[in-house]
């Protein structure tokens, strides 16, 4: 009964907030869900949502929804089985662009935006999101502490004299607020560089969910944090039914049954630029084993 209860009120919480902010309203500063356009003849299964998330690089007066991608992480879960996976793209990946040749994917948004990059995306892995969610760093930081920050499990320790020059230890590791950002912005002083940031994106993506079931059932905890990303939330082409189907599917998320697996390639050099091939074999199988179910059988 309580969660039948719970349920509704997630309900009602998200319509009733949907309804109030409408398309045409100026986008806010920190997250942005936008519906992607797919051909009638994608073969998707109904019961797996896909949701690629992008980090905006974004500054000050920016569009974030016009700079490059920073972040790049495409999620499936499964709303039969409450599997989850998520997969880590690269920000260099030289891929096709529609419509504009072969670029690196972050530059996809830059050049058209979220459609433009959840195409790309999409065709990498044969798998099209439903849904591109773009966040900025300083939504991603103000989430992380309004659940009371989170606990990675860090495999080496590493610093950074920018962001953060103590570095992280290895093993169990309390992030919160911009430090748990930093960690997964974190490049340069990894050893396997682009691929390595990407498993630590994943690292604390699976901290939030995990942080957020701890604490799913304190009074008023879900409700809350619903009000409180709606509060930041801007929409493009989502109605009220879809935003509830999106939110509940992730709250029914079962952490023990989330994978993440990081798309492999190799480095390269392209008019001078340095750049990642992506292995399209291996993106391919990722997308087919989880194309029914929301999870991969192994990296």
């Amino acid at each position: 009964m309580r969660q039948v209860i719970r349920t509704a009120v997630l309900a009602l919480l998200l319509g009733v907030v949907a309804l109030v902010v409408p398309d045409s309203a100026p986008a806010p500063t920190h997250f942005t869900l936008v519906k992607i356009d797919k051909a009638e003849a994608v073969d998707v299964d109904p019961d797996v949502i896909w949701v690629l998330a992008a980090g905006s690089d974004a500054r000050p007066r920016e569009d974030p929804l016009r700079t490059r991608a920073d972040a790049l992480q495409m999620v499936g879960i499964s709303t039969r089985t409450g599997a989850a996976t998520a997969i880590g793209i690269p920000r260099d990946s030289w891929v096709e662009l529609p419509g504009l040749g072969s670029n690196r994917v972050n530059a996809a948004m830059y050049f058209g935006g979220p459609q433009l990059l959840g195409k790309a995306v999409g065709n990498l892995l044969g798998v099209q999101p439903d849904y591109v969610v773009v966040a900025t760093f300083s939504g991603l930081a103000d989430l992380i502490r309004s659940i009371g920050g989170i606990t990675v499990t860090n495999p080496r320790a590493f610093s950074d004299s920018s962001l953060h020059p103590k570095g992280w230890p290895a093993g169990k590791v309390k992030l919160n607020g911009m430090k748990a950002v930093e960690f997964a912005r974190v490049r340069k002083s990894l050893p396997r560089g682009d691929f390595d940031r990407s498993a630590n994106q994943q690292r604390v993506i699976r901290g939030i969910q995990r942080r957020v079931a701890e604490r799913a059932a304190e009074p008023g905890f879900i409700e809350g944090g619903v009000i409180s990303v709606m509060r930041h939330l801007h929409t493009r082409g989502v109605s009220p039914a879809e935003l509830f189907r999106v939110a509940q599917a992730i709250a029914q998320v079962d952490p023990t049954k989330v994978t993440t697996c990081v798309l492999p390639g190799r480095g390269a050099s392209i008019n001078g630029a340095s750049v990642v091939l992506p292995d399209r074999s291996v993106a391919r199988r990722y997308g087919n084993d989880a194309r029914k179910d929301a999870t991969i059988k192994r990296c």
